[in-house]
């Protein structure tokens, strides 16, 4: 990720990101520290696998740290001031395809979860949709292909 590229987040996912931050700081840096305290006095740490895993344990949760310290400093927040009918980031739209309904919360790359209907802007789908409006047919490509689908609700 480029250093000063903007994250687009909802407020509601700047107050996680920086949840978690809070929790690998107070918590997680020092649980770990102390598992390669102990594991250290197992003797020579050379073939010691609980210190092998405490380290790893360690690389993981400071370079966590450090991503999320990156993506809070570059945060923009998504605004919740929409124009009625036209689906912005932030929106959450419901479209009919092929497969039945489906809604999807148009959200930054740092929150999409698309098992969780949260869906990236940058994605085909969320490109394809920003700017559109209740009633319009948006054609998307997808890698399954292409799907056409209809907008039946902003929110």
């Amino acid at each position: 990720m480029e250093s000063d590229k903007v994250v687009y987040l909802t407020q509601e996912g700047l107050n996680r990101l920086q949840t978690e931050l809070e929790m690998l700081r107070s918590k997680r840096r020092p649980e770990v520290a102390e598992r390669i305290r102990q594991a250290k006095e197992f003797g020579d740490i050379n073939e010691n696998a609980e210190y092998d895993d405490a380290k790893n344990e360690q690389g993981f949760v400071e370079g966590r740290i450090l991503l999320l310290e990156k993506l809070i400093r570059n945060a923009s927040i998504i605004e919740g001031k929409h124009v009625k009918g036209i689906v912005e980031v932030g929106s959450t739209v419901k479209v009919h395809d092929e497969y039945g309904d489906e809604a999807f919360t148009i959200v930054g790359s740092a929150e999409a979860e698309p098992s969780k209907g949260r869906i990236s802007f940058e994605s085909p789908v969320g490109k394809a949709l920003i700017g559109k409006r209740v009633g319009d047919n948006v054609s998307v490509t997808t890698p399954g292909g292409a799907t056409s689908m209809l907008i039946v609700e902003v929110r």
